[in-house]
This record gives structure tokens, C-alpha cells and sequence, in this order.
């Protein structure tokens, strides 16, 4: 249904730093920045794009909004959570957990403040 996920950042190297690193975990390649200037991580056929806002305000967390990250395994969600949390992230919600439906959830807020989660498929 998407074709991206686009989001400010008002720091690209703070937000590079965090996302190489959450991503590397998840078995992802680091970002590259276009010729616009933007921040762009492909994995699993998707696409996260990061920028400072083109309109030249400070980029905001949106509120209400969550970006999902899929991830291979319990093992894989724990991994990008601690590597979010060692580049500037901090968790959020509840510590990382199993869902009743077999899924393995972990939440974090970059250092923007934008909410994302990675999440292991169900499993029931």
C-alpha cells in the first residue's frame, strides 16, 4: 500500500547515527543521503526516508502516529531495541514483550521524538 515513510529530523547525523544502528540490527544496510539532501534507509522492500522539513520549521514527532518496523525474530527486536536505545532513542510504553497473538513487540522514540515500533510476525 505505501511506497515510503517520510519524517523530519531537525539533526540528520544524530538521526543517521540512530537509524544505521536500528537498522544494522534488523540485518538492514546503513542510509544514504540523496541528492536532495535526504536520508534514505531500503529494507525489506520498503522505504524510510528522513529530512529537515523543506518548509524551513523544526521537524515535530507526529502525535498519535507510529511507524512500524517488521523484524525477522524475538531476537532481532530485542537487538534493534537496545541498539536504539545505545544511539539516542529512549523506550517507551512497555519494556519489550510477546502479544497474545505470538508476536514480539518493542516500542522506542527516536531522537526526534517520532514513535516506532519493531515487531516480529504473529504467531497464532
Amino acid at each position: 500500500m505505501f511506497t515510503h515513510v517520510m519524517i523530519g529530523s531537525n539533526d540528520l547525523e544524530r538521526a543517521r547515527a540512530f537509524y544505521d544502528a536500528t537498522f544494522a540490527a534488523l540485518g538492514g544496510e546503513p542510509g544514504e543521503m540523496d541528492a536532495r539532501g535526504r536520508l534514505i534507509y531500503a529494507h525489506n522492500d520498503g522505504r524510510l526516508m528522513i529530512t529537515k522539513p523543506i518548509d524551513g520549521n523544526p521537524a515535530t514527532a507526529a502525535n498519535g502516529g507510529t511507524i512500524g518496523i517488521a523484524a525477522a525474530s524475538r531476537d532481532h527486536v530485542l537487538a534493534w531495541h537496545k541498539a536504539g536505545t545505545t544511539h539516542g532513542g529512549t523506550a517507551i510504553e512497555s519494556p519489550p514483550s510477546e502479544r497474545p497473538n505470538g508476536a514480539f513487540v518493542a516500542y522506542l522514540r527516536d531522537p526526534d521524538g517520532n514513535k516506532l515500533t519493531a515487531r516480529s510476525r504473529p504467531t497464532k
